[in-house]
Parts: C-alpha cells; structure tokens; sequence
C-alpha cells in the first residue's frame, strides 16, 4: 500500500495498536492513550495556550505526542512551516503539539513512527525492549 496523508483516524488506529495500552477518557471526554498508566498520546481540549492567532480561539483539535528528548522536540518544532509546535506551557516537557487539521502535512508512515517513539518514551524498558526485539 502506497504511503498516504495522516488522518485523526490513524492516530487512534496506530496507538490503540500498541502493545499493553490503555484507551482512557479524560474528565471532559478526550481521548487519552495510555502505557502502564503514562500517557503518550493525549487529545487536549480547548486551552489558552494555543489559540487561533487572529481571533484569540482556543483550538479545539490539538492532539499531544509525548518525545524522547528536548532534541526531538525541537527537531520537530524548529521549522516554523512544520505542523508541529509547542508553548511557553511546555518549556521542558518532553512532548509537541499538532493540530488534526494540519495531520495529512505528514506520512501516516512519519505518524506511525512518531506514535511508536511515543510510546516507547512512556513504556517501562522491559516493555520497550521487547517491543524493539519483535520489530527490528
């Protein structure tokens, strides 16, 4: 199958995937994944921080990836046209934020890979490592 565009779907397909995850719903119903009780991957509601530039709308579709290092981050989020992003909120938090409306700016390959590094940011290193072995 040729590679395509991310969709919103994808995301809950490649997460819901992962081995020994726990699909939980936050207090005001957004979707929380999670490995060994640590989200990697958190569909945020409404918040102040990111917000529509010229109405002052919080977004409501921005979606939070958990990441390894700072050096991801910022790997991820330094190019001003990448649909990747981050706020003051998360200096030195190990995570970057997307929009689902900017999702198809990515492969579902680049998300897939994303999701999985996600994942293995959060899993206990039993888990990560026999998750690697099976996928090497």
């Amino acid at each position: 199958m040729a590679d395509r565009p991310a969709r919103v779907s994808d995301v809950h397909e490649i997460a819901g995937s992962m081995p020994h995850v726990q699909r939980v719903e936050g207090p005001k119903g957004n979707v929380i994944y999670q490995v060994g009780g640590k989200s990697f991957v958190f569909f945020r509601t409404p918040q102040p921080d990111a917000a529509d530039p010229e109405t002052g709308e919080p977004y409501a579709d921005v979606i939070m990836l958990w990441v390894e290092s700072e050096s991801d981050k910022l790997a991820l989020t330094q190019d001003p046209a990448s649909p990747f992003f981050t706020t003051d909120r998360f200096d030195g938090h190990p995570s970057v934020l997307v929009r689902a409306g900017r999702l198809a700016e990515i492969s579902r390959t680049e998300l897939a890979e994303l999701i999985q590094d996600a994942w293995l940011s959060r899993a206990s290193k039993r888990r990560a490592a026999g998750w690697l072995a099976d996928h090497a």
